[in-house]
């Protein structure tokens, strides 16, 4: 037995959560890591008594070659005498259609595929090939997206399907590198396929694997992979002992996560505001998953730090919290819509208007304005409070100013296509009210090209190409 197939067997002993002479569903992709999968457990098998199916899900993403990741599985659970359950589906025209990126895409198809495969063949574990290394990426990529203790913490060893929790799903490599993977590949003649995909760096993860990742090993730290590891086992024990902190909070003052529950708390137990931060955000984060509400950091110290506000988390609803730490659903009276507007003619060098209670300024320069073209909102005019900069050919000569109308769509600076005004407002938690008091302007063409202090569009973003440049300066007196 070689010493990578050891170090994988004892893992799997010290778990002691794969049951002896048990059915395991293995996904296999057809990639370096998941067929190294397939093998070591393959070769542990028979020391466990294992009944092994192979699962292979065709993306259909890249024509030929997918088909010829298809055609090394099946012909790797031929040699090996496995049965083998294949899937196809066009995740590509599924993204388009369901609005999501590829990536999340692909992954809800496939985890899909695992549940039907796993349940055809009664089977409940699906083995996985998340490795050291993608553990690594994960820590980055939520890092970069400002995730919690508990996502720092990375992938579990095992954990339940996100499409049934009756699947379980077993990652029995998170302790080994890529580079040991591969070097087990080649020791052992191992065929498998390259996706070139992984190398594209329009994907966030893979500028993370390519660029982030190798700069940080080669100037900062040649250890990073355990260091992160270690970083998250740290982050993923504390978060758990908050949880079970809140929970036991929860049961003392005689009630549980959910929303109608509470009593009067026992005496010796600490009042809300006398717990500490971290055990806060975590009850508040319980009682909010009671009700069904997503939590974000946002939402959660919205909350926390303001006893009694009001915070909209939908078209009809906000949560706001008592002193007592209890959360409440409130149903939202809709404001009026303000049908007010008045069109602005964008003649000569500058100009000005007042509307809806804001001052409005506007010049025009030629280029791009002192290379400020990507100012987010809240920065300081010079002359006049907050400044944004667009292309003035885009914008167009004459623009209209009014208030926010049902129905209205908006492409925000980044963003690959519109979305609606509605939904926008609700992923930036910006309250009922408020949305109806904001002013937005639309170009000659119809399209919303700026929300006060908010967004600019992204049509109309300075470019290279841009000829002149319109300031455009707001304020909205005291």
């Amino acid at each position: 037995m070689s010493e990578l197939l050891q170090r994988v067997d004892k893992q799997i002993q010290n778990r002691r959560r794969l049951k002896r002479g048990g059915k395991i569903l293995v996904a296999v992709s057809g990639g370096l890591d998941s067929v190294a999968l397939l093998h070591l457990l393959h070769a542990l098998a028979p020391k466990w008594r294992w009944r092994l199916v192979v699962a292979h899900f065709n993306h259909r993403l890249r024509g030929r070659s997918s088909d010829a990741d298809e055609k090394l599985v099946r012909q790797a659970a031929s040699a090996m005498n496995l049965p083998v359950v294949v899937e196809s589906a066009d995740v590509g025209r599924f993204a388009e259609r369901s609005k999501l990126s590829i990536e999340l895409a692909a992954r809800k198809l496939r985890h899909e595929f695992f549940v039907r495969a796993a349940q055809k063949h009664g089977i409940r574990l699906v083995a996985l090939a998340h490795h050291a290394d993608d553990q690594v990426e994960l820590f980055f990529l939520r890092l970069l997206r400002g995730t919690g203790g508990e996502g720092l913490a990375g992938m579990k060893w095992r954990s339940p399907s996100p499409v049934d929790s009756r699947v379980t799903l077993i990652r029995p490599l998170l302790h080994l590198t890529k580079a040991e993977l591969r070097e087990f590949a080649r020791e052992n003649k191992i065929r498998f396929r390259d996706d070139a995909t992984n190398f594209s760096l329009n994907v966030l993860r893979n500028r993370i694997r390519n660029e982030l990742l190798p700069l940080l090993r080669k100037k900062y730290q040649p250890a990073l992979t355990s260091m992160v590891l270690r970083v998250m086992e740290i982050a993923g024990v504390e978060a758990e002992f908050a949880v079970a902190a809140a929970r036991q909070w929860l049961k003392e003052t005689g009630e549980s996560s959910r929303p109608g529950q509470a009593r009067t708390p026992r005496r010796g137990v600490p009042a809300f505001a006398n717990l500490p931060v971290a055990i806060q955000r975590r009850v508040l984060q319980l009682r909010l998953a009671g009700l069904g509400v997503p939590a974000d950091f946002a939402l959660i110290e919205q909350l926390r730090e303001v006893p009694g506000k009001s915070v909209s988390v939908s078209s009809n609803l906000s949560v706001a919290r008592d002193e007592a730490g209890q959360v409440n659903l409130r149903s939202l009276v809709a404001p009026e819509f303000d049908a007010s507007e008045q069109e602005l003619k964008l003649s000569g060098k500058a100009g000005g208007a007042d509307f809806g209670g804001i001052q409005l300024c506007w010049k025009f320069q030629r280029g791009i304005s002192t290379g400020r073209g990507h100012r987010r909102a809240g920065s300081r005019g010079r002359s006049l409070g907050q400044t944004e900069f667009f292309d003035a050919d885009k914008v167009g000569g004459r623009i209209t100013v009014r208030h926010w109308r049902p129905g209205d769509r908006f492409r925000p600076i980044g963003a690959p296509s519109p979305v609606k005004l509605q939904d926008w407002f609700v992923n930036q938690k910006i309250p009922r009210a408020r949305r109806h008091q904001l002013v937005v302007a639309a170009a000659e063409s119809g399209e919303i090209f700026w929300i006060e202090g908010l967004r600019i569009g992204e049509h109309f973003k300075l470019v290279a190409r841009t000829k002149r440049c319109l300031i455009w300066r707001w304020r909205r007196p005291k």
